[in-house]
């Protein structure tokens, strides 16, 4: 799948911002879509996936409550909506696309499609 993230910008601390991914390309009933995202000097870290087909979800603990993952399937688009934001949410965010079935995976590895990220920065 190609995939076209939008949406990031710089927001106080407390703010609120919604990333959009626009997929094309192959079958999305058979993919897990994911963010991630990845601060300066730290590794690529999971934040949220959704199965497409069922609609499964699963979020990072450090997100729990704040963000919410979900699809637009008519527009083939995954949304993240992120509250509460922390300077500690500072980082591009990219999302991911995997053909895992059985499992929603974290690890970045398992993750066959990459858009290009869109940064997010939140002042305090």
């Amino acid at each position: 799948a190609q995939l076209v993230e939008s949406g990031g910008g710089l927001v106080q601390a407390g703010g609120s911002l919604r990333l959009s991914c626009v997929a094309s390309g192959g079958s999305l009933s058979t993919y897990v879509m994911a963010w991630f995202r990845q601060a300066p000097g730290k590794e690529r870290e999971f934040v949220a996936a959704i199965s497409w087909a069922g609609g499964r979800t699963s979020n990072a603990d450090s997100v729990k409550g704040r963000f919410t993952i979900s699809r637009e399937a008519k527009q083939n688009t995954v949304a993240l909506q992120m509250n509460s934001l922390k300077p500690e949410d500072t980082a591009v965010y990219y999302c991911a696309a995997s053909t895992a079935r059985l499992t929603i995976p974290t690890n970045p590895s398992r993750y066959d499609d990459w858009g290009q990220g869109t940064q997010v920065t939140v002042s305090s």
